[in-house]
């Protein structure tokens, strides 16, 4: 029992734990507010909407939101997403910059009805961003932009329930809540696993993390990010979006509203939903995974943030990171090692190997100590997510794992010597069906 604590801790980690913890808090704390509440406070609350907004205080509506989309060579999926936006906002409110595209991404926008800045050449997508904000002048016309990339599609109550997490005024970003596109599902069953296995990190990640560090007494979400979120216009200035030598622009966004104090970042999982389109080959994976673990590198050391809040958590969310991937690149090594040792002393020929490594139990030490609490969670995810398959798929994902891992380390090693362009280039998209 003791042996499984122990795993079941290396694997989650304290972190998840802790924000666990914090999160199911503030469930129990909503809820008996909700049976204290009377009249409209408890009807509001009921559908899990924010506190009621302070006397004066006008939240934002949709007619006060501008979207826009950053496109690289998306025509694909450029126009499933513009209609998945225009179901919302009327056409003069959707934004499409193409950086530097030398497909028909533009001819495209422009058919669907969005207001299109052709940016030439490539400047990497925070200089697209920061271009375009410029460029259609957002923060004079608008009081909230939404971040929107080119292959995602937004929920029927993205902003029904997305806009309330600004009753707060102090509330200056709200964090989108990730979940994979599912169609057009991926051609090949390996596809199917990779895009199954994001889905199982965007659940663990969003319920049983972000949503803790989202309390308004902690505040430490470390990433809003730019697939389907929100920023309130007044900050944009303050925020050194074309910062250089950084891989990838939400990281650091949101790094810097932490460090500039420009207020506090919202997340709830029934809030602000979208649907994304990730990669079903292992080489879009591989690219994929290693470009956002590298943003996040470079960020880490552009800021400095002590012993601060922000700094804290995040400092221990790398602790656990770095020491969790280190576990998980050991594990096959430990499994040979083990597996060696106990058919050595089958055939009597052990005595070669310390008593130490003689006396392991691979099979057990392996499924209690990592694999079992592995699956433990991808079976939450599962239930979570409605999806019976992904508990068979489930068996393969500690070796999605090690790859990750590998990946992680890697981009460290990559983040100490030197910085990135931004330019960037897709996945592969799925042709998104309009």
């Amino acid at each position: 029992m003791l042996t499984f604590v122990v795993a079941l801790v290396l694997v989650l980690g304290v972190n998840t734990i802790l924000w666990t913890t914090v999160g199911a808090t503030r469930v129990v704390t909503a809820r008996l507010h909700r049976i204290g509440a009377d009249g409209r406070g408890r009807r509001a609350r009921r559908r899990g909407m924010p506190a009621p907004v302070p006397r004066g205080y006008r939240p934002p509506t949709t007619g006060d939101v501008a979207v826009l989309v950053a496109a690289h060579n998306e025509e694909l999926v450029i126009e499933r997403t513009i209609r998945s936006a225009a179901e919302h906002l009327p056409p003069e409110q959707i934004l499409v910059v193409s950086d530097g595209s030398s497909d028909r991404t533009v001819e495209i926008a422009r058919a669907a009805g969005a207001q299109v800045y052709d940016l030439q050449p490539n400047r990497g997508k925070a200089g697209a961003i920061a271009a375009a904000i410029e460029h259609f002048a957002i923060p004079e016309r608008f009081e909230v932009m939404m971040l929107l990339d080119a292959d995602t599609h937004l929920s029927t109550d993205y902003f029904s329930t997305g806009l309330p997490e600004f009753s707060a005024p102090d509330v200056v970003a709200v964090a989108g809540r990730a979940t994979t596109i599912l169609e057009p599902r991926a051609p090949t069953v390996f596809g199917r696993l990779l895009v199954a296995y994001r889905e199982r990190v965007y659940v663990a990640v969003q319920y049983l993390q972000k949503f803790g560090q989202a309390a308004p007494a902690a505040n430490v979400v470390a990433i809003v990010p730019g697939f389907a979120s929100m920023y309130r216009t007044r900050i944009l200035r303050d925020i050194d979006i074309t910062a250089e030598g950084l891989a990838i622009e939400d990281f650091n966004m949101t790094f810097e509203v932490h460090a500039k104090d420009l207020g506090r970042v919202a997340f709830r999982p029934g809030a602000a939903v979208a649907y994304t389109q990730d990669p079903d080959t292992l080489r879009d994976y591989a690219k994929q995974v290693r470009r956002w673990n590298l943003g996040f590198w470079q960020t880490l050391r552009r800021h400095r943030f002590g012993l601060r809040r922000f700094g804290l958590a995040t400092g221990l969310f790398v602790l656990e990171l770095l020491t969790s991937s280190l576990m998980m690149l050991l594990l096959l090594p430990a499994v040979a090692l083990a597996g060696t040792a106990a058919i050595l002393v089958a055939l009597g020929m052990g005595a070669g190997f310390p008593d130490a490594v003689l006396a392991v139990d691979p099979v057990t030490g392996i499924v209690i100590g990592v694999l079992l609490p592995d699956y433990l969670l991808t079976i939450v995810v599962a239930v979570v997510s409605r999806r019976g398959v992904y508990v068979l798929y489930g068996l393969t994902f500690p070796l999605l794992r090690v790859l990750d891992s590998y990946l992680c380390l890697r981009a460290l090693v990559l983040a100490f010597r030197g910085g990135s362009s931004g330019v960037w280039h897709s996945p592969t998209r799925r042709a998104a069906t309009v």
